[in-house]
């Protein structure tokens, strides 16, 4: 299990304010759902979530800006445990990230006979850098996404991994980027309801002002813990300038290779 799950996402119109800042029940409803998969990923059965302690709202994010929120586990009791949040914004341009929210989320297993264990030793830090990984991503799968027969659509998925090539090859450049081409995309095996999609990026070959971000999409049971080649692609982003409208080096200043 991973210590840390990462959920991803972009502040589109329909999750703000008129002031063009995130919803405070959009937030809550990010955290929320990390909570439920950062807890059935460490104890392999259903949960609910009981309570929470207060949230303060340190910092808006922005219509447009990159939401990434990360969960732990960090107490555990029988039936319960508890998982703390952070929701962090991101500017596209600049990177520059900077702490929005944070909070404890409680939750009871919904199996009577289910037992949490306990949490393992803290590992000590080696000391030593180790390079960025890649961009790595979350997506739980609901109803609205799957077809009659409780399986992920295949444009969903798509949607999902564009979105990651999307952030991906932002990151990297720290430029305004588009997608030029969809270079092909495999569908290896299906993502069910309840399931989630684990979806991870990296920037492959760079050219001048293009990019190329390869990403694979993981199935994974939360009840078993069982993980599975789901499906995988690669795209073309290209850098592009803001006030021209386009195509611009993709690397020197502004770049910064995060994925």
């Amino acid at each position: 299990m991973p210590k840390e799950t990462s959920l991803i996402d972009l502040v589109f119109p329909g999750e703000t304010n008129h002031h063009g800042t995130l919803f405070g029940g959009a937030a809550l409803a990010y955290m929320d759902k990390l909570a439920y998969i950062v807890a059935a990923r460490y104890a392999l059965t259903d949960f609910v979530t009981a309570s929470c302690d207060q949230i303060d709202f340190a910092a808006p994010a922005h219509l447009g800006e990159i939401v990434e929120v990360t969960g732990r586990v960090v107490r555990t009791g029988r039936r319960s445990l508890t998982v703390e949040t952070d929701l962090e914004a991101e500017t596209l341009r600049t990177g520059q990230r900077r702490l929005c929210s944070r909070g404890r989320f409680h939750l009871v297993t919904a199996d009577p006979a289910a037992l949490v264990p306990p949490l393992p030793a803290q590992e000590p830090a080696d000391g030593t850098d180790s390079p960025p990984p890649p961009l790595r991503m979350v997506e739980l799968v609901f109803p609205d996404q799957c077809s009659h027969r409780h399986v992920l659509f295949g444009g969903y998925a798509q949607a999902v991994m564009g979105k990651a090539a999307f952030v991906a090859a932002t990151r990297f450049c720290g430029k305004t980027v588009v997608m030029a081409a969809s270079r092909g995309m495999d569908f290896i095996a299906p993502v069910h309801v309840g399931e989630i999609m684990e979806v991870t990026a990296s920037v492959g070959d760079v050219g001048t002002s293009s990019m190329v971000v390869d990403v694979v999409a993981t199935g994974e049971n939360l009840q078993t813990g069982e993980r599975w080649p789901a499906a995988r692609g690669s795209y073309t982003m290209v850098a592009i300038d803001d006030d021209s409208g386009r195509p611009c080096p993709a690397r020197g200043e502004g770049g910064k290779r995060q994925s």
